[in-house]
């Protein structure tokens, strides 16, 4: 609860197409990470608020309006979402770096893709097909897919549209409906986002936005009984916590979790360019990413030349307040974050007894230092049994650690609770394609790395997750499968007459 006396905007929740007061006088502060300064407070939604947003996301997911709307209108709608989403670009890119801090570059680059995912999901509910299946028998057999129902997605901090996207745009586009949970730090650009879609036509109900905190107001979410589906993206504590809530209510769901990418640089590489690869794969979004490229295990012959270089392009990283378009790293997003970085960073020194080769320290720039920033940090001679290594740090922050053989190389890689992503550097493409199939993960770029595309399945195994986002794989996910089997002759039948000359039962 806030003690603040500044005035700030103090937004409300999203619920039937309009902002509304939470039941309760609860209110979260939002805080720009880059200065300290409150942004906005948010209100803290009750188990009273969150059952009222379900209960009308499940009355427009009822209503005729959108239950009965064709392919054809949906589709038309989805499109023009995507067009308000574009004509809105600069304020969405403004408020979304002052909220979570990441560089304005960045989000740009990332943000303006974004309207894509609208158009390729709108594309799929024209495009979408129901089966004719050849039985045994005289029979047509068909199926019906009908839309699931109420989504509930909770999404985490560190890229705070991309993330409810790549659910909202087959959940609408699907004719699901939706009530979306943001992150306490960042829910600044989704409450934006669900008013420009109503005030565009989106029925009231079909995005309701609820804000507060997970073990409150996403608690109540996960656990709400009119929820088809549970989507979240955030640890895998949190994953384990929520998808047990949601499973007692046998919802579907599609987890996205926890992370440790392993990048195998090969010696046939580039080795200025798997540092370039390196420096991106770690460090955009102040390193703030699930598919982080935080373990670049290297080949021996070229592992000293790449750990001075990866060190010295760490150091020449510009730091400073995202807004500046020259800045190239901000700041975490917290006080909490930027702390859980530097424990690690003494974990690595002192406990693990790593070689500390860049960063590992607060700027000392006496204008960041309101803000919650971290040096870009690179720890050396790293090995499996460090828990820098096996344990997600969040934050910018990489390991490099030498293998000699293919074989060692992919022993090391798959060494790790996670399976989200994987990275290959090389030239040789016989050996791309054997370690990529050999990784054991959801997500492999091989010289690239954090590409993503609304067509590309994306999600991980083991400790990562379950289920999958974008594609036809997570547009397929929002529906009910009926198989329709009609017999197509009128023969006579009965089976007690008879039995025994009956034909089998199935």
């Amino acid at each position: 609860m806030s003690t603040s006396s500044k005035q700030v905007p103090i937004r409300g929740l999203f619920i039937d197409g309009k902002e509304v007061p939470a039941s309760l006088p609860d209110l979260l502060d939002v805080i720009n990470p880059a200065t300290g300064e409150m942004l906005a407070q948010i209100s803290h939604a009750s188990d009273a608020d969150v059952d009222k947003a379900v209960k009308s996301s499940v009355k427009a997911f009822s209503s005729s309006e959108w239950s009965s709307m064709s392919n054809r209108t949906r589709a038309k709608l989805i499109n023009k979402l995507a067009d308000v989403f574009e004509a809105n670009l600069e304020e969405i890119y403004t408020l979304e770096t002052a909220n979570n801090g990441r560089s304005l570059n960045e989000t740009r680059a990332q943000v303006s893709r974004l309207p894509d995912f609208f158009r390729y999901n709108a594309g799929l509910a024209i495009a979408r097909r129901d089966s004719v299946i050849p039985v045994d028998g005289n029979y047509l057999n068909y199926t019906l897919r009908t839309p699931i129902g109420v989504v509930g997605n909770s999404t985490p901090f560190n890229h705070p549209l991309m993330i409810m996207v790549k659910s909202l745009a087959p959940t609408l586009a699907s004719g699901c409906t939706t009530v979306v949970k943001p992150s306490e730090y960042t829910p600044l650009t989704t409450l934006l986002l669900a008013r420009l879609f109503v005030e565009a036509g989106l029925p009231p109900g079909a995005f309701n936005v609820i804000t507060g905190l997970g073990p409150t107001t996403g608690k109540a979410l996960a656990e709400h009984p009119g929820l088809a589906k549970w989507v979240l993206t955030g640890g895998t504590e949190a994953g384990r916590i929520t998808g047990a809530s949601a499973g007692a209510n046998f919802a579907h769901q599609t987890l996205e979790l926890g992370g440790k990418t392993p990048v195998l640089v090969f010696d046939d590489f580039d080795v200025d360019q798997a540092v370039n690869y390196a420096a991106f794969g770690a460090f955009i979004g102040a390193g703030q990413t699930c598919i982080c490229g935080s373990r670049q295990i290297v080949q021996a012959n070229i592992y000293d030349e790449f750990v001075e270089k990866l060190a010295a392009k760490a150091k020449s990283i510009r730091i400073g307040n995202p807004i500046d378009a020259s800045v190239q790293l901000g700041p975490v997003v917290s006080a909490k974050q930027q702390q859980r970085v530097l424990s690690y960073i003494n974990i690595g020194l002192n406990e693990d007894k790593a070689r500390l080769v860049a960063g590992g320290k607060i700027p000392t720039d006496p204008a960041l230092q309101n803000g919650f920033f971290v040096e870009p940090t690179v720890f050396a001679d790293v090995t499996r049994n460090m828990r820098i290594f096996q344990e997600e740090v969040f934050g910018p922050f990489v390991s490099v650690t030498k293998f000699t053989t293919e074989e060692e190389g992919l022993d090391l890689a798959n060494d790790s609770p996670f399976g989200l992503a994987g990275a290959i550097r090389t030239n040789d493409v016989t050996r791309a394609h054997r370690v990529a199939a050999k990784l054991k993960c959801g997500i492999v770029w091989v010289n690239d790395h954090h590409r993503l595309d609304p067509a590309s399945p994306w999600g991980g195994i083991k400790d990562s997750g379950i289920g999958r986002e974008c594609g036809t794989e997570s547009f397929d996910q929002h529906f009910e499968t009926k198989s329709v089997m009609i017999r197509l002759d009128d023969a006579p039948f009965d089976w007690y007459k008879d039995t025994a000359s009956q034909p089998r039962l199935n």
